[in-house]
This record gives structure tokens, C-alpha cells and sequence, in this order.
């Protein structure tokens, strides 16, 4: 009989008395990232979209027309909308007024019984007292009825009851916080990221003004759309070549669901699709990406075979096939939004796919039906897209049989690792023959993989096909490494390292191979990516000798920091250029021992962001390159030529 783990002693401690209730908001502030994801700057907007997603459910009701957050100069944001106003009466179960409980009480809101909001992003009911809970202090001012009402609030406890402050002849509700330095650290908001969000959301609702300003920095933008999410596809697009020259339009509402698809085909080969659900950006996807992406792929093929683009001998087109070269934004509405987390990253309600699916496939093969022009060109993409996906199989299934085995032989210049755990393993790509050396010398080679990397690899963002990228050896020899495949055959649970490090010369060929590396990563491995596998290795810039003393330095910053502080001593100055200037216990204690090296991590924030930044670098046109390079060349530092 196996005995008992705790003595009777330890057994009895534990009682009634250690069984914690946490009252009102301390949940909030003891897990924070229950609640908004993450503490760290993701978390800090989401405390702000959570403001602004309570004033577009305002403007989607049809009682608001402008929006606007400010970043103060004090690190505090303030949003105000001119709705109706947060009401301020009575409740009848709390005892205090409806702003009050709305602002101290978990799951409290208008937005349950769809009387006052038959549709909303907030039906949660945590948004603005989780906010208030995170927030080192928070004013809200409330107008209506003739009159201006406002309450304070400290770390979610209210300073004193609700004021009548005066009067005014406007509605609305302004918010005003500070997010709690002992929850966020520092803080530091992202305009840009801020800016694309309030973009979409002008997109989302048209006839809304959105607003937004930095005074710290002294940036502001306005956004006002009418044109809804078709102009959004169009400026998605504004960088790429279009296939045909107005975005498809499609709209139903049924069942109390509202579906809205814009989609546009363009000259290149990466995929963009955007999902929201009641104006939140779904990043996760959900059930109404799946209905859309189900619907396209059947009616494209339907289509083809009935104009006999497809014979009957011949396989349909994969999913992978009809959206290649697409940017599509798929938005639906719904009384009763099943979202996965606080965050709301990924819609659960299954009656959307249905819907969903049923009003794509309509309205896009009466399109289809009705431009026949637009069809042969979406069409004729697709075949060349299944075209290139079977020459790159048949080339796999070469390599395979030449090899003589069932799988494609790892790569001979990789010095494989012994442990076979692929969460304990990491590979390194580095630049180089001579930094492959030294990397593979200084080593640990229980868990450590060394792949030299001959040149830069080729730049896949204008690659036609996935034959054409795998003929690239440097690439073929990645793809093996890994062990994932890409395309639709990619597989993450045979990935065989659980972290992929870059690691280049900290010069601008090594920025260059570390920006097309990226660049392979997101458009065919993109999931390795999203499961945060990839990383980018931080070599020294410089060593720095006093006497017998060496510092590494990572920045100039800090460079110009440590010759100041050892001003007058003799110092000594090197400039590390490639890492094959490094011995290998140098490179193993500055940038491989993971005791002491520093990593970035790769991740996508804005995958439509991400996508317009590399279809701008990398893609075929010159213009929106150059354009990009005239308006950020002065920004630019440490320029190494």
C-alpha cells in the first residue's frame, strides 16, 4: 500500500481557515492575466480597446458618431464618445448607482439580455471594472439628462460617492486612468499599434470618427470611413496588384446574425484574411473563419468544374490553393458572442459557421455567375497556385526516393544535438561557414543544433511557388532540419527544436539574411511563429578591456554609459563585426550559454500590420519600397555601410 505523502501533523494544518475568499476586485488584481491576457504592453492596450469597445458598442447601437483616446503626457489615457451616457440611477440589487456597480462588479452590464445591446464585444460583463481594478486611479464622467456626473475610483475602490459636477447639454461618457506601475511596470504605449486598431474599427463602423493623439509624442490621427469593410480590403490591397478591380461585396442577416465579406485577389502569393466578431479582431479566428474558408474552397470548385476549368480525372483545388493571393475581412455580428477568454481572440458559436458558409456560398456563385470575366482570373490563379503545389510534392517525392528511404535525410552540415526531447532542443542558423565553426565548438551539443547558413537565402515573399523555394538548397536544408514540411502538409508536432534561434552578423548583410529568414518563416512556417519558437540571437557589438576586466556591450548606448564611467582608465575597444571574430568560448558565453545570453522573441502583434511590412520590403513593387525608405531613412541608427 503506497503511504500516505503528508504526515497527520501537515494533514490536520490544512482547514477551513486557509481556504481564501477573494472579495470584490482582488481577484482582478491578484491574476491579472486572467483578465487581459498578459501584463506586459499587450495588456496595457487591451486595457484601452476595452474603454473603446464599450463606446463602439455605443456607435454600433446607433447612438454615438465620435470616439476619441487620448495618451496624456502623464502616461494616462482618456476615452470619451458622445453615447448616451453610462446610466447613473439607482440599481435595485447593489444599492448604489449603475455607473458605480458597473465599474466595481465583475460581470455586471447592459449587454446580457440584449435589450439595450442586440449586439456588443463586452458581454462578458469584466471590461471596465477590470480596468478600473489595474488602474492606479480612474475618473469617470458621465453626461446626461442636462447634467455632468462623476466618480473616482483608486485601484477599483470608489474615492467617494457619484457628484452631480454640473450641467451640459452633450451625452456621452468619458473615462479617464492610469494604469497601476505595480501591475505594468513601465509604461509604454504603442501609437502605431493603437493607430492600426482605431483604423480597423473606423473600417468596421462606418460614419464613426475615430480619433486618436499622443501628446507625450505629439501624434495624432483621425479615421472616418463610409466606404465599411470594402474600403478596408482596398487599402489592405493598396501595396499589391489587384486580380480584378472592385473588391466582392457579400452581406446576409438571418437568425440574428449579421455576416459581412469583402475579398479581393491580387498578383501575389501570400494569404491575408481578417475575422471580427462584433468589431473585435478576432486574431485566433473561430467559426465564422471556418465557414468562410469551407464556403470559398467548395464554390470555387464547384464553379471550375461546371465551366470546365477542372476536368472530371483531375483533383479539386485544397484550401491552401484558393487562397493564395487573397486578402479578404470577414466581420459578423451576433446577440449572443461565444468568445474563448477574456482576450476574445477566437469565436466558439456554432450556429455562425452555418450562417456563415450558407451566405458565402450564395452570393459568391451568383458573383461568379454574374462576372465571368473576375471568375477566370480568380480561377486561373488557383490553378497556378495547384500547379506549383504538385510540382513542389513531386520534387519532395524525388528527393525521396533518391534518398532511398521514406523520409528526406537531415541535412549533412547540421551538427545535430543529442537529446531527442524537442522541447529541450534548440537550433541555431547562423551566417556563415566560419561562425558555424565557432558555434558548433562552443556549443553544448546535448541540446544545442548548429546549421551554417552559405549567403543570403532567397527572398520567398517573390518566389512564384513553393517548387521554386525548395530548389533553393539553403532553404531545402531548413525544411529538413525542422521536420514540419510546409504548406498544407505542415505538421507542428513533428517540429524537431522547440526553439529556432537566427543568429547573424550584427552588421547589414546579417540584418538582411535575419529579415529574409523572418520573411520565410511567416509566409510558410507562420505557426512556428504564433507557438513563439522562433528567435533572434543578440551577439555583442563590442568588448570593451579595462586592464584585465572585459565588458560586452550590446548597444551604442550603453557603450557610450561604460566609457564614461571608465573615462581616464586605460580601455581597450573592439568592434565585433561577424561572429567568426569570436573565439567559441566567447560566442558561447555572450550569445549562446542560456545563463547569460539575450534573445528576442518573433512575434506578430497585427498580422494585416505584418503583412502590409513585408509586402512593402520584400515584395515586387519598387514604389511603396522607396516610399517606405524616403519616410523612415531619418529615423534610421547605427548605419553600417
Amino acid at each position: 500500500m503506497k503511504e500516505d505523502s503528508l504526515s497527520p501533523e501537515a494533514q490536520n494544518s490544512y482547514t477551513a481557515a486557509d481556504i481564501q475568499i477573494l472579495k470584490g476586485l482582488e481577484a482582478v488584481r491578484l491574476r491579472p492575466g486572467m483578465y487581459i491576457g498578459s501584463t506586459d504592453q499587450r495588456g496595457l492596450h487591451h486595457l484601452i480597446t476595452e474603454v473603446v469597445y464599450n463606446s463602439i458598442d455605443e456607435a454600433v447601437a446607433g447612438y454615438c458618431n465620435r470616439i476619441e483616446a487620448i495618451l496624456s503626457a502623464d502616461d494616462s489615457i482618456r476615452v470619451s464618445d458622445n453615447g448616451r451616457g453610462i446610466p447613473i440611477d439607482t440599481h435595485p440589487d447593489t444599492g448604489v448607482s449603475a455607473l458605480e456597480t458597473v465599474m466595481t462588479t465583475l460581470h455586471a452590464g447592459a449587454k446580457f439580455g440584449g435589450r439595450c445591446y442586440k449586439v456588443s464585444g463586452g458581454l462578458h460583463g469584466v471590461g471596465a471594472s477590470v480596468v478600473n481594478a489595474l488602474s492606479e486611479w480612474l475618473d469617470v464622467e458621465v453626461r446626461r439628462d442636462g447634467k455632468t456626473y462623476t466618480q473616482e475610483y483608486h485601484c477599483g475602490i470608489p474615492e467617494g460617492s457619484l457628484k452631480v459636477n454640473g450641467t451640459s447639454i452633450e451625452c456621452g461618457t468619458t473615462t479617464t486612468f492610469l494604469p497601476d506601475t505595480k501591475i505594468f511596470g513601465d509604461i509604454y504605449y504603442d501609437f502605431d499599434f493603437l493607430l492600426q486598431r482605431f483604423r480597423e474599427l473606423a473600417y468596421l463602423v462606418p460614419g464613426v470618427e475615430m480619433y486618436l493623439k499622443d501628446e507625450k509624442r505629439d501624434k495624432e490621427c483621425t479615421f472616418y470611413f463610409e466606404g465599411g469593410i470594402k474600403s478596408f480590403v482596398r487599402y489592405l490591397n493598396r501595396n499589391k496588384l489587384p486580380l480584378h478591380p472592385q473588391p466582392i461585396y457579400i452581406y446576409g442577416n438571418d437568425a440574428n446574425i449579421v455576416v459581412e465579406v469583402a475579398l479581393q485577389y491580387n498578383k501575389g502569393y501570400s494569404e491575408l484574411v481578417l475575422s471580427f466578431a462584433n468589431c473585435i479582431n478576432t486574431a485566433d479566428g473561430g467559426t465564422h473563419l471556418t465557414g468562410f474558408r469551407s464556403a470559398l474552397t467548395r464554390v470555387i470548385n464547384d464553379y471550375a468544374r461546371k465551366a470546365k476549368y477542372i476536368k472530371d480525372s483531375e483533383t479539386s483545388f485544397l484550401g491552401d490553393d484558393v487562397r493564395e493571393g487573397l486578402t479578404a475581412v470577414i466581420s459578423v455580428k451576433l446577440s449572443e458572442p461565444q468568445f474563448e477568454g477574456q482576450v476574445k481572440a477566437k469565436l466558439g458559436n456554432a450556429e455562425v459557421r452555418a450562417q456563415v458558409e450558407s451566405v458565402v456560398s450564395e452570393e459568391l456563385n451568383v458573383y461568379l455567375e454574374q462576372h465571368p470575366n473576375e471568375a477566370k482570373q480568380i480561377i486561373e490563379k488557383c490553378l497556378t497556385s495547384a500547379r506549383a503545389r504538385e510540382a513542389a510534392r513531386k520534387a519532395r517525392e524525388l528527393v525521396i526516393r533518391k534518398e532511398g528511404c521514406d523520409i528526406i535525410s537531415l541535412p549533412g552540415k547540421l551538427a545535430d544535438c543529442t537529446e531527442k526531447d524537442p522541447s529541450q532542443c534548440e537550433l541555431f542558423l547562423v551566417e556563415g561557414d566560419s561562425a558555424g565553426g565557432s558555434a558548433k565548438q562552443g556549443r553544448d551539443k546535448r541540446f544545442q543544433a548548429i546549421l551554417p547558413l552559405k549567403g543570403k537565402i532567397l527572398n520567398v515573399w517573390k518566389a512564384s511557388s513553393s517548387s521554386k523555394m525548395l530548389a533553393h538548397e539553403e532553404i531545402r536544408a531548413i525544411v529538413t532540419a525542422l521536420g514540419t514540411n510546409i504548406n498544407e502538409q505542415f505538421t507542428l508536432s513533428k517540429l524537431r527544436y522547440h526553439r529556432i534561434i537566427i543568429m547573424t552578423d550584427a552588421d547589414v548583410d546579417g540584418s538582411h539574411i535575419c529579415t529574409l529568414l523572418i520573411t520565410f518563416f511567416y509566409r510558410y512556417m507562420r505557426e512556428l511563429i504564433e507557438h513563439g519558437h522562433l528567435l533572434v540571437a543578440q551577439p555583442p557589438l563590442y568588448r570593451l578591456k579595462v586592464n584585465k576586466e572585459q565588458h560586452w556591450i550590446y548597444s551604442e548606448e550603453e557603450k557610450e554609459v561604460l566609457v564614461r564611467r571608465f573615462e581616464g582608465s586605460k580601455t581597450e575597444i573592439q568592434r565585433y563585426k561577424g561572429l567568426g571574430e569570436m573565439n567559441p568560448d566567447q560566442l558561447w558565453e555572450t550569445t549562446m550559454n542560456p545563463e547569460s545570453r539575450t534573445m528576442l522573441r518573433v512575434e506578430i502583434e497585427d498580422v494585416a500590420k505584418a503583412t502590409d511590412i513585408f509586402e512593402t520590403l520584400m515584395g515586387e513593387e519598387v514604389r511603396p519600397r522607396r516610399d517606405y525608405i524616403q519616410a523612415h531613412a531619418r529615423s534610421v541608427k547605427n548605419l553600417d555601410i
